[in-house]
């Protein structure tokens, strides 16, 4: 009997309508379009305006256009893993509420927090299950409100992060295609660079943290950017080499979209021309886990069965990883 693989068998995403432009930012805080463009790679993000929306609301258009994509119905789905920063709720777990909402009835589900390198975690996770033939159906969603912790008085952060989703389905496959490998790495001394300083067990909320403007995403920038140069371009080389792939015989870099430079780093360490990676920052800015599935839904068109595709992030926390995939299908 041929080994089972975990292939992604369907893509999708949406964002928002509202778009939050650089020029935009400039009547906000003091910036410009030349010093964010010049820096991120990012001219615009998009905005979930409305009382009361939260992530789910982001994944619900996203899975709903999947499960038609794909032809398939909600309640065929056997796990929902919810990769996100941003849950709706501490609990119940957002998966959960978006079980409910896509009528998803015979799905359990869970939420995975690894912040930007979130959705390579839950691929590789939801993969597990699938491989043991646990499972058939396993829909891994990678979305993010991040305009919901956003400071937008700190420039740092808030020229940065957008809210969008993405999400892939994953089912087995026996011909040798879907994920190969997977490299996944933490360091959990990054996490005073780049998280949230209250809102947990540790600080609850109080009058003196909310003052404090302690439950907004905080980053030292230069640190961060440092580490994720170097590791995410590490992680992608490592996954290369570990499978002996060439840059010739990789057909595309997904990169999370965090930043240009950090990008052109990776796919420079990598040998893989520029052609071959899949940029959208200029649009969306940083979805934190969204930016990677969105990035497959806006190039599913391009892909073909076959093709080596190596996926790389990194995240607060600190958090990254790279996962090899052969893509499954021809759209």
């Amino acid at each position: 009997m041929s080994k089972i693989h975990a292939a992604i068998t369907a893509v999708n995403g949406y964002v928002p309508d509202y778009v939050l432009t650089n020029e935009e930012l400039e009547t906000i805080v003091e910036t410009s379009d030349e010093w964010i463009t010049s820096r991120t790679g990012i001219k615009e993000r998009r905005i979930l305006k409305g009382e009361g929306l939260g992530t789910s609301d982001l994944a619900v258009p996203a899975v709903n256009g999947l499960l038609k994509k794909r032809g398939i119905d909600a309640k065929e789905i056997d796990l929902i893993i919810f990769c996100t920063t941003t849950p709706d709720f501490t609990f119940p777990a957002t998966a959960n509420v978006l079980a409910d909402k896509v009528g998803a009835t015979n799905a359990w589900g869970y939420d995975l927090q690894a912040a930007c390198s979130g959705f390579l975690f839950g691929l590789t996770t939801g993969a597990q299950f699938i491989e043991s033939g646990k499972h058939k159906k396993v829909l891994v969603v990678g979305g993010d409100k991040m305009s919901s912790i956003i400071n937008y008085e700190d420039r740092t952060t808030c020229i940065i992060f957008g809210d969008g989703c993405g999400c892939a389905l994953l089912e087995p496959n026996e011909e040798g295609l879907g994920l190969q490998d997977s490299i996944l790495r933490t360091d959990g001394s990054g996490g005073k660079f780049l998280g949230m300083k209250a809102g947990g067990s540790v600080k609850p909320a109080s009058y003196e943290t909310i003052d404090a403007k302690e439950h907004f995403a905080h980053q030292e920038g230069q640190t961060v950017f440092k580490f994720a140069v170097t590791n995410m371009a590490d992680v992608a080389a490592e996954i290369m080499e570990r499978n002996s792939l060439s840059a010739d015989d990789v057909a595309w870099l997904v990169p999370h979209q965090a930043n240009k430079r950090i990008i052109d780093a990776t796919a420079s360490r990598m040998g893989v021309d520029s052609d071959k990676v899949m940029i959208n920052i200029e649009r969306y800015g940083n979805t934190t886990n969204g930016t990677i599935p969105l990035c497959l839904w806006e190039w599913e068109s391009q892909l073909k069965k076959g093709d080596n595709i190596i996926l790389a992030a990194f995240g607060g926390g600190f958090t990254w990883g790279s996962v090899y995939l052969k893509w499954a299908y021809n759209s």
